[in-house]
């Protein structure tokens, strides 16, 4: 066994890869949340929702891209969003369904609010995500997760018929010391470094 430094100012995260290939045997079950079509959202209410669902696990990749960038993948005719709506009507989720890969479909994004955490709401928001996913002409159904996410995001993922299949390294700065999310984000991960080691070079 051995250990490889990691820069202050970086993270590094395993990634785990799932997939399914026929539809699993689960019931979506009663929730008093909904999801809504998101038909071609702005840029900046999309990030808005994205960033109040994932910066407590350091969602930052919809950040960093500007409007145009971000605008081509969430107005594809291939990529369908959906908002989680509580019973009075207030954004608490999101859901991204990407079909743009011929006979496959990615969750890309499946998340709640903090607020709604352990109250059994993420087990209906993923079943009707694996729901809405398989489509006539679907063969495949992919998600990855990895251990900067919610801690019960593997087995939940699991829970619902997925099968890992690939782990994979990823480094990257952290979101918190660039600017892109607050630096009380996500607490659970230790903040190491400041702006400048962030964004300093590999030596």
């Amino acid at each position: 066994m051995s250990y490889d430094d990691v820069h202050d100012g970086e993270l590094v995260a395993v990634v785990t890869f799932l997939e399914m290939y026929a539809p699993p045997e689960i019931e979506v079950c009663a929730s008093p949340l909904s999801l809504r079509h998101a038909e071609r959202p702005q840029p900046d209410q999309y990030r808005e929702l994205f960033r109040r669902v994932g910066s407590p696990w350091l969602w930052f990749s919809r950040l960093i891209m500007d409007d145009a960038t971000l605008s081509v993948i969430i107005h594809d005719p291939q990529v369908e969003l959906f908002t989680v709506l509580d019973d009075a009507g207030v954004e608490v989720g999101m859901l991204e369904l990407d079909f743009r890969e011929a006979s496959q479909c990615e969750l890309s994004f499946v998340g709640l609010v903090p607020e709604l955490s352990g109250q059994g709401h993420g087990r209906w928001l993923l079943a009707e995500a694996v729901r809405r996913a398989w489509r006539e002409g679907v063969d495949r159904v992919h998600v990855h997760t990895c251990t900067l996410d919610h801690p019960a995001a593997l087995s939940a993922y699991r829970r619902a018929g997925f099968t890992p299949y690939r782990r994979a390294i990823e480094r990257f700065p952290d979101p918190r010391l660039v600017g892109t999310l607050p630096s009380d984000c996500a607490p659970q991960v230790p903040l190491l470094g400041t702006l400048a080691s962030a964004s300093r070079p590999d030596t």
